[in-house]
Formats: C-alpha cells, sequence, structure tokens
C-alpha cells in the first residue's frame, strides 16, 4: 500500500477532543506541512520522537492562520496501529474544526479512508489477525461488561492463539498423510497410531465446545430477546416501565393502549437483554387490535424468554397459554396487581408446575427484583461465565462446523481405511475452514464484508 489515508476517528459532536489519524508513507511529511510547536509558520516534525505527545498548532494550508491548538503523536512504523508511518492530531471536537484540518490534510496528498480502512491495513500487515479487528467492533458495540470482557480478550488475541494450534496439529496429522501419499513404496499404509487420532478427537472437540459456546452465549452481543405478554390492562407496559426504571411505555387505564410493540434495552447484573412490551391479546374484531396481536405473537416467537401476565381474579387457562406460547418456550408466569387482591390468585394447572411464578405489583415496585433475579437465573443457567475466554461469532461458528464436518469424515475415514488422498482433502479442507477464522486463507468477499461493517476513521 503507497497511499496514504486520513479520517476523523471519533465521533462528530461537540465535545472535549476529536482526534484525526493519518496513515501512510506520506503521513509524517503531510502532519510537517501544517503543525508548529510554536505560533508561527508550520516546520517539520521529521525530527519529533515517535511515540511521544507533542504540543502545538494546526495551520490552514492555503490562508496559514492558525485553526486549532492540538497535541500531535507521530508514531513511526511499524510500531503503530497500522503497522505504517501514522500521525494522530487531537483537536477540539468540534465538526467545523475537524473537518477544516482533514480537509488540509486531504490537500496535501492523503485520501479519504474507506470503512474500517485502518484496521484492514493493520490485518494485512499482519499487526493483527482477522479474530482481532473483528473484536474491535465488538469492543466498540459492547452491550454489557461481560460482552466487553469477551471482546478484549479476542483483541488480545486468545481466539487466534487457539485456532493456531488446532491448526497445527491438523498440519501434523496431514504431513503424515502426505509422506505415504507421496512416497507409497518407502513407508508402510498409513495406520494412524492411537495419539495421532487423539489429535483429531482433540480438535473435534474443541471445535465443538467452541460451537456450543456460541449458541449458549451469542446474547451477549445482540442481548437476550424478552417478550411480555397477557391479557389488556394487566399491566404489561406498567412492569416494562418498573424493569426499565424509566417511563418507555404509555400507561392508561384504558385497556388496549399499547397497539405496536414497544422495545427497549435492558442490562441486568451486566447481562444484556431486549425486552419488548406488547398489544393485549384478547378476542376481538377491531382490525388494528388484531395486526397488533399478531405482532405480538410474532414476538413471542422470536423471544428466549416469555413474561406471560395474569392478575387477580382470573383463570390461568393450558388453552389460553397453549395458544399464545409456542412449545418448549422458556416462560415466568407473572401475576401482576397483587397490591389489590393478593388472595384471588390465578394458579398454575397441574401441566405447567414446572413454570416459574412471581408475584409482582408494577404500580408498587413489588416483587420487581426477584423477577430481575429470576430472569438472569433462567436465562444463564447454564453458562459458565468465568471459565469462558472468547465467544466465537456466526462467521466462526460456520467456519468450525465445516471444520467439524470434515474431521467427522475423516474419523470415519480411519474406520473404514478410506484411501488417504480422500482423507488429506478432508484434512485440508478443515485446516482451510479454521483459516479463514484467523484470515489465513479467507476470500477477499470475507474481508471486504468484515471490514465495511467498520465506520470511517477506525
Amino acid at each position: 500500500m503507497t497511499d496514504t489515508i486520513a479520517a476523523i476517528a471519533t465521533p462528530f459532536g461537540s465535545g472535549g477532543i476529536g482526534v484525526i489519524r493519518i496513515s501512510g508513507p506520506k503521513a509524517f511529511g503531510i502532519a510537517s506541512k501544517l503543525f508548529s510547536k510554536t505560533k508561527k509558520r508550520p516546520c517539520g516534525v521529521t525530527s519529533l520522537e515517535s511515540h511521544k505527545v507533542c504540543h502545538g498548532y494546526v495551520f490552514d494550508t492555503k490562508t496559514r492562520d492558525i485553526i486549532d491548538e492540538v497535541l500531535l503523536i507521530p508514531m513511526k512504523a511499524p510500531s503503530s496501529y497500522t503497522a505504517e508511518d501514522v500521525v494522530e492530531i487531537q483537536a477540539h471536537a468540534g465538526i467545523l474544526v475537524l473537518r477544516t484540518i482533514l480537509d488540509g490534510i486531504l490537500s496535501l496528498g492523503a485520501r479519504l479512508s474507506e470503512p474500517g480502512e485502518f484496521t484492514k491495513r493493520a490485518f494485512l500487515n499482519q499487526r493483527i489477525d482477522l479474530t482481532q479487528a473483528e473484536a474491535v467492533v465488538d469492543i466498540i458495540n459492547a452491550k454489557s461488561v461481560n460482552s466487553l470482557k469477551f471482546a478484549a480478550s479476542q483483541n488480545l488475541g486468545v481466539l487466534k492463539s487457539k485456532i493456531h494450534e488446532l491448526r497445527e496439529k491438523l498440519i501434523h496429522f496431514l504431513t503424515l498423510l502426505e509422506v505415504n501419499i507421496d512416497f507409497p513404496d518407502d513407508v508402510e499404509p498409513f495406520k494412524p497410531s492411537k495419539k495421532e487420532i487423539e489429535l483429531v478427537d482433540d480438535v473435534l472437540e474443541k471445535c465443538r465446545e467452541f460451537i456450543k459456546q456460541h449458541d449458549d452465549a451469542c446474547f451477549l452481543k445482540d442481548g437476550i430477546r424478552i417478550t411480555i405478554c397477557g391479557a389488556p390492562n394487566v399491566g404489561k407496559s406498567s412492569l416494562m416501565n418498573r424493569l426499565l426504571d424509566q417511563d418507555r411505555s404509555i400507561v392508561t387505564s384504558v385497556p388496549g393502549t399499547t397497539r405496536d410493540p414497544v422495545e427497549e434495552g435492558l442490562n441486568i447484573d451486566g447481562i444484556p437483554f431486549v425486552i419488548t412490551d406488547t398489544a393485549g391479546i384478547h378476542q376481538t374484531d377491531d382490525l388494528v387490535e388484531i395486526i397488533g396481536i399478531e405482532k405480538a405473537k410474532d414476538h413471542i416467537t422470536a423471544s428466549d424468554l416469555v413474561l406471560f401476565m395474569k392478575e387477580p381474579g382470573t383463570v390461568f387457562s393450558n388453552k389460553e397459554f397453549e395458544k399464545v406460547i409456542p412449545l418448549g418456550k422458556k416462560v415466568v408466569f407473572v401475576i401482576n396487581k397483587i397490591d389489590i387482591d393478593n388472595n384471588n390468585l390465578p394458579a398454575l394447572s397441574k401441566k405447567y408446575q414446572h413454570i416459574p411464578e412471581i408475584k409482582t405489583s408494577a404500580l408498587l415496585n413489588k416483587g420487581i427484583k426477584e423477577l430481575k433475579q429470576k430472569i438472569v437465573n433462567i436465562c444463564i443457567a447454564d453458562m459458565d461465565m468465568e471459565n469462558t475466554s472468547v465467544i466465537p461469532n456466526l462467521r466462526h461458528k460456520k467456519a468450525l462446523e465445516e471444520t467439524v464436518l470434515s474431521l467427522t469424515a475423516v474419523k470415519a475415514g480411519i474406520t473404514q481405511k478410506t484411501q488417504e488422498e480422500i482423507m488429506a482433502i478432508d484434512i485440508k479442507n478443515s485446516i482451510d475452514s479454521l483459516g479463514t477464522i484467523t484470515g489465513e486463507t479467507a476470500s477477499l468477499d470475507i474481508l471486504d464484508s468484515i471490514f465495511n461493517n467498520f465506520c470511517i476513521g477506525k
């Protein structure tokens, strides 16, 4: 890469600091033409020591007027984010001042970077692998302490090292196979030892563990989806507002106030959730209400957990429940309005005694703490959050599934004494599949897809 790129690396808006990043062979030369340590005209910064913050001023390249007082950080290759010469300018975070400085940089020979191009250069220059590049986005978009922890772990190369370890084991196995293929007259027919078979088994087990980690904890990126459902005026909107600790849903005494689903993010004990308040489910001829009820049912189907609400003076009906809740869905039975009547409460039928039950008063904030704890316990009951170091994303999961498929064929080939050439193809496929995770065998389409999701300046 012989061109130099530049972009504003911080969000637009008024604030204390805005950062402009320049990367490429002309970075230092461009900086020398618009920066000065004094209020006089710009002087060269080629004498500045790499990785030392320098205070000074940025000048307009045409009028030679001072644009802003800044801090400038030069970073000589390869010890920079992109492994190229990099200069970062920290100015005041006003839209006009940042755009003016950037325009000056572009007029001196840099071009505006594409989305994710700084990180893409870091990857192409082998400073980071593809898992670390993806972790940058995950860190930015982290919705909870745990999701941040896993993204930071991946950014440090934890997943990369584990994938490399698995690939090395398979490459060793492939080497043994290829010796038999290339020199059939000089060696005995291929017969893997117990240790070599265990090697394949170990890789298979590790891949399956990673897949399970994704299935168990992919919600850390997107949030566990919770849907509140029940009859009109049972207190769904009030309950949502209590869970959020803010007035997000409109609450009135008029049944049917909520027509469209209302969705909001919620964090409980560091776990991200997406909670949805839905229209009351009941028999109606009102077309608008019918549409709202259908949307509610769609949300129930797509959710990870349902809060099924009833109120005192009503009866729990198997038929009503089964008409609304899909088979196998995780459910909490919430009896609301216990402040009105704490005696005449609906009871779960014998068939559904296994469903956890929580009594609440959304009006008086009773039972809300217990409900939150129950939600967390149900959703992450089987997860080992402490011993899980990384959570593969969906792209990684698909690559791991392809690896498992190929290695399963290898295992069958060992048992059935399949030809070495066929087993070698399956081993190579599994090595390549793992390589797409770290980027060693990733296609250009995969790279473009990943880096196009970055923002400009990152």
